[in-house]
């Protein structure tokens, strides 16, 4: 697919001229569709190819966000609609597109699997590609029981995983028509954060994703939280009961592809907070390993050395917990009690690791008072399974790990700290967004964006050389340093906090504690 001379902002793609506009100094296309509408025949279903259309389309305005309950951590913008039509990327590009081709970054949301949209403004490229001259794809998946919930036992029309279909429909189209936009289809990089990051590792060891990207950035993922097949049926079965359907009766089928999306949503929230208020750490709603698009689960495949063998920066920030401790979200245990159950189901599971809990809990010297439930459950959800998978990546590909500790001094004085998702708005450049935002009310943003430039720095030149370089001086004059590889012997980490520092296996005695047996949360 090509550019269409004369004018940058008109391009062709496989299924159809666009035109674009320029947006605060970069190129922009938005609401393109990746696949067809997964409605009606197509709900459950693997995505189909769009249909071409005539003349030249518009691509101005962001397309709906998938259906979701709408949440105070996760608000879609405003005159963003949602709608089960919602499978369409966007597209930001530097505006000489004759320098090209650039280095492709495709940013996958997170949101729990049940919530977000790629339209939210933290997520706005723009300061990535003025600053790295790269092409930013991002991109809107099926999300809930619409997306992941494995309604396969119902009969063949019902796929699995098919909200992972949809990312790997997206990465498709960007290999077939990133070109027209003056992106390198033979450089593409993925990258995301929690549910997005949970799918990026879930998708480093499914066949069906070789040759879709060639580098991966994993920020917080919940990479152990994937169902295996008889658990996604259980869990299927009660979220048709909570719809008020029989399971086993032949208009089930029927039923499910007409029941108002909406409705789906809703249930899909009540059933995620049942699960997890019953099994502590473990998700509702989450990948599926279907023995075909996700072969084996995702530990087991790591563990052999079975994943895609592409570079990897993978890592989690320093108070994971505090944000669904502050908002009392059921989705990560933060009491004692809740995490003594927690060490219950996964002896259940695992059998070797019931003498583990007290071990672990040694661990955490004030536990269980102060915050240390939620930082335990912290290092059970997002640091410890970022650590098992760098050190089984480690050994097939370059792997680099980070931890993100910078925190404001409000943040820190609400005790929130470097929370789940903190680093997004330093990688996007996108830090003090929206009115109610109390990041910088008591001050740091200068510091905020010094650092901010030098995580871009980080992922651009990861993006485009394939190594994480840092800028080349700091502030006060201090050269950057260098990030090493990381290994099992050593472990490195690059810490982000007041400025960037080398740590060798920092928390060492957590580590150990958990031990290096990897704990699958299924």
């Amino acid at each position: 697919m090509t550019h269409l001379p004369g004018d940058p902002l008109l391009v062709e793609t496989e299924s159809g001229t666009l035109r674009g506009t320029l947006r605060r100094g970069v190129r922009s296309w938005r609401g393109i569709p990746y696949a067809a509408p997964p409605v009606g025949p197509l709900r459950f279903r693997a995505p189909a190819p769009v249909a071409p259309w005539d003349g030249v389309r518009e691509a101005l305005d962001f397309g709906p966000a998938a259906v979701q309950l709408e949440n105070k951590a996760v608000s879609l913008p405003e005159g963003v609609t949602q709608s089960e039509d919602c499978l369409s990327l966007n597209v930001l590009a530097p505006p000489n597109e004759s320098d090209g081709p650039f280095p492709v970054m495709v940013w996958i949301h997170g949101g729990a699997y049940v919530a977000g949209s790629s339209a939210q403004p933290l997520f706005d490229g723009t300061e990535l590609v003025a600053n790295g001259d790269v092409v930013v794809v991002s991109l809107n998946y099926r999300l809930g029981a619409l997306g992941f919930l494995d309604f396969s036992s119902l009969g063949d029309d019902f796929e699995t995983n098919v909200a992972l279909r949809d990312q790997l429909a997206a990465l498709a189209w960007v290999q077939h028509n990133i070109a027209a936009f003056g992106g390198d289809p033979h450089n593409v990089t993925l990258f995301g954060e929690s549910a997005g990051a949970g799918c990026i590792t879930t998708l480093l060891t499914s066949p069906a994703a070789g040759g879709l990207f060639h580098r991966a950035i994993a920020e917080s993922s919940p990479a152990t939280s994937v169902y295996d097949r008889e658990r996604a049926a259980r869990v299927s079965r009660r979220f048709l009961g909570l719809l008020g359907l029989d399971p086993d009766a032949p208009t089930t089928p029927g039923e499910l592809r007409t029941i108002d999306a909406a409705r789906l949503a809703r249930a899909t929230f009540d059933l995620v907070a049942a699960v997890a208020a019953e099994q502590p750490g473990t998700l509702a709603v989450a990948p599926v390993v279907d023995g075909d698009l996700v072969p084996e689960h995702p530990v087991d495949a790591y563990r052999a050395g079975r994943q895609l063998p592409v570079p990897l920066v993978i890592g989690t920030n320093h108070d994971e917990a505090s944000l669904f401790r502050l908002m009392k979200s059921p989705l990560m245990p933060i009491t004692a009690g809740s995490v003594h159950v927690m060490f219950e189901e996964l002896a259940a599971e695992h059998p070797e690791f019931a003498a583990a809990e007290n071990r672990i809990e040694a661990a955490y010297p004030r536990f269980p008072h102060h915050r240390t439930p939620a930082e335990l459950s912290r290092d059970a959800g997002f640091r410890m399974p970022g650590i098992w998978l760098a050190s089984a990546h480690s050994r097939v590909a370059p792997t680099w790990m980070y931890r993100f500790d910078h925190s404001t001094p409000a943040l820190s004085l609400l005790g929130i700290g470097a929370t789940h998702g903190a680093e997004i708005a330093y990688v996007f450049g996108t830090l003090g967004i929206g009115r109610r935002d109390p990041s910088f009310r008591l001050g740091g943003l200068a510091e905020a964006r010094h650092l901010s430039e030098a995580v871009q720095r980080r992922w651009l030149s990861f993006a485009s050389e394939g190594e994480p370089a840092g800028l080349s001086t700091l502030e006060a004059g201090d050269p950057a340093p260098a990030w090493p590889r990381y290994d099992e012997e050593r472990r490195a980490t690059l810490l982000f906090d007041h400025g960037e520092r080398v740590a060798d296996d920092p928390d060492a005695a957590i580590r150990e504690a958990w031990g290096d047996a990897t704990i699958s949360f299924d």
